[in-house]
């Protein structure tokens, strides 16, 4: 118990560490997206120092496990946990979307790390449906994961490859939602309402967890859970807060795109010390 707690505040300093990175990187670029990359920072720092399987210095490594951002104006998350995860020196960040940087807005298969670019929403769990067949096919154990975001799932496609996910019994998949509530448009009930959320995934065949995605503890279970589910995909339906650790953003629709100025970085910094 005393080891899982010791984890558990080592992974919310990180996540600290990460939501100052974003901040540093939006202020400085004053471009780029902060709410989503705020809202699935625990998400994203528990699989990347707690549960992938990866090693930045062989990142090609056959058999680490695959991560894919399918909402990927949330990249602004991605490279700073591959910067602190060791993929690239932290300086490099401060280029985010600068001219000649491969940092852009939507991130490449240029940035060490990064399998598959990602950008156009609505495609990354096909993305991450290939990979998990691929393993099966290759008799390989890694495992998927995918990231979604709540506005991206009113697309179709995503249904497409939820019902091909769990037709294939695709279990090494597991995506992610980062259920904030608000899209570039608004609320998500109010764009295009997406409950019952849960009874919709298990209809289409798929294991469902829901968490709390800022619960460090529920996050690891979740993982762990579906590590172990056999014979389906599982879905982690994690309810986050748009803009989480800087007050003045959370669940702020103007900041889904938004960067901080840098007066505001300022303020976020003294609340993420």
């Amino acid at each position: 118990m005393a080891a899982e707690n010791k984890k558990i505040i080592e992974l919310e300093a990180k996540a600290k560490q990460i939501r100052r990175l974003i901040v540093s990187m939006l202020a400085e670029a004053c471009s780029g997206h902060p709410g989503g990359s705020l809202s699935a920072t625990d998400l994203v720092t528990a699989l990347y120092f707690s549960v992938m399987r990866h090693n930045p210095k062989e990142p090609l490594w056959q058999d680490r496990d695959r991560f894919h951002m399918s909402k990927g104006h949330c990249c602004p998350l991605w490279y700073a946990v591959l910067a602190e995860s060791g993929y690239f020196g932290q300086e490099k960040l401060m280029t985010l979307r600068k001219f000649g940087s491969t940092l852009q807005g939507h991130p490449d298969r240029r940035v060490c790390g990064v399998d598959v670019a990602s950008g156009s929403l609505g495609q990354g769990l096909s993305v991450g449906l290939g990979m998990s067949l691929a393993a099966k096919v290759d008799h390989k154990d890694y495992r998927v994961y995918v990231l979604l975001g709540d506005g991206e799932i009113q697309e179709g496609n995503i249904w497409e490859a939820a019902m091909a996910s769990s037709h294939y019994k695709c279990d090494n998949l597991c995506a992610m939602l980062d259920y904030n509530g608000f899209q570039i448009d608004g609320k998500v009930k109010d764009v295009m309402g997406i409950e019952p959320l849960a009874a919709k995934w298990q209809a289409f065949g798929w294991n469902t967890i829901e968490i709390d995605g800022h619960n460090m503890a529920q996050i690891l279970d979740a993982y762990e859970k579906a590590k172990n589910f056999k014979g389906k995909p599982t879905i982690i339906i994690a309810r986050t807060v748009k803009g989480k650790g800087v007050s003045f953003m959370e669940n702020v629709v103007d900041f889904h795109g938004r960067p901080p100025t840098k007066e505001e970085a300022v303020k976020a910094f003294k609340e993420l010390e």
